[in-house]
């Protein structure tokens, strides 16, 4: 496997276990807009970025699992934003964590496009 398409994988792989192992924080940045459950949200979130590493490791599907990926990072933006506006009054570590994510989203969907080429 291409080393970048690896390290999408394994990137979005982890993610989306970490959301099984350790749902709570993912439960406190679903946007309050989306219908349900916060941790039915986070459980699909996880479920869709196995789902995607999966497609982005196998050679055959990689390019749609690539796209997909892009998606991905595009459509959890919002909770990112959320993250940031709850945490604007945290310590100044999370903060930064809050805040460093969103400019994150950029070079993650271009290395997913650059996958799917």
């Amino acid at each position: 496997m291409r080393r970048d398409a690896a390290g999408l994988a394994g990137l979005l792989a982890t993610t989306g276990v970490l959301h099984f192992v350790a749902p709570k924080p993912f439960d406190g940045i679903v946007p309050r807009s989306l219908p349900g459950s916060p941790r039915t949200w986070t459980y699909l979130s996880g479920a869709a970025e196995l789902a995607v590493a999966g497609a982005v490791a196998h050679p055959r599907t990689r390019r749609a699992g690539a796209l997909a990926a892009a998606a991905l990072f595009v459509a959890v933006f919002p909770a990112n934003v959320r993250m940031a506006a709850d945490w604007r009054h945290a310590s100044p570590a999370k903060r930064a964590v809050a805040f460093g994510r969103l400019p994150l989203q950029a070079p993650l969907i271009a290395w997913a496009l650059r996958v799917a080429r």
